[in-house]
């Protein structure tokens, strides 16, 4: 903190008021927007996942209700990610009552506008979800946006002789559950205890951050490596070359 602050001492009410400030405010969306833009290429948008997750609300707040399923009270969400498995945007949370196809149209193309202003196009992509998501609004507003909607058909839908899904496609969906527990990993996202749905949704925006900034960490490492072996290699052949020379 001294090398970061010129020997200031910060105590944790500074940075939470900073912290709430810059919730209220937008800053942390915002800053995922640009570094979405920024490190657009490294995504993989041959295909995305969709998917929902309830996260236990552990001290109430706003958007919070029972969710019969999990037997508590959670707040839901929305999660797109490429496939990879990076997510990419997000819904604004609601109530753990609300099931993932509520309002889903207005959901969605709130979620693609983010990413357009990220410049990132959606038509064209091709959409992975499971049956809880089997609906003629959603199924309806992606065909509207020329995105190939891959949805699992669900069981209780009629007359869906005339839907295909591609299997060996739906299958790379397991990249969204692997992001799940990635999320999981954080703390703060596995169980929610701040109040503010401001607060609760600028955490994953920084859990976003992170994990786009450990794949590109990694893939320069894993490129910083692949360099010194090729230089290794053409000394040592200039070498040899010299060597038969002689």
């Amino acid at each position: 903190m001294e090398a970061l602050f010129s020997g200031k001492v910060l105590s944790h009410g500074a940075v939470y008021h900073h912290y709430n400030k810059w919730s209220k405010s937008g800053e942390w969306k915002s800053m995922w927007v640009r570094l979405l833009d920024k490190h657009r290429n490294e995504l993989d948008m041959s295909g995305v996942d969709l998917d929902g997750s309830h996260t236990a609300a552990l001290r109430g707040g706003e958007e919070v209700g029972y969710q019969g399923r999990k037997k508590r009270k959670t707040t839901n969400a929305l999660y797109l990610t490429d496939r990879q498995g990076l997510p990419i945007a997000m819904s604004s949370p609601k109530s753990g009552e609300h099931h993932d196809v509520h309002d889903i149209e207005k959901v969605i193309g709130d979620m693609f506008n983010d990413l357009e202003k990220s410049h990132i196009r959606v038509d064209g992509l091709f959409l992975n979800a499971d049956a809880g998501f089997d609906c003629d609004a959603l199924r309806g507003f992606l065909c509207e946006k020329e995105i190939i909607a891959n949805i699992c058909i669900n069981k209780r839908r009629e007359n869906a002789d005339d839907i295909f899904v591609d299997d060996e496609l739906y299958a790379e969906r397991y990249s969204i559950e692997r992001t799940n527990a990635w999320m999981d990993s954080f703390r703060t996202l596995l169980n929610r205890f701040d109040t503010t749905v401001a607060n609760w949704t600028s955490w994953n925006y920084l859990a976003f951050a992170v994990l786009l900034l450990k794949k590109i960490s990694r893939k320069q490492k894993k490129f910083k490596s692949l360099h010194f072996i090729c230089i290794g290699q053409y000394v040592r052949s200039k070498c040899a070359i010299s060597e038969n020379m002689k």
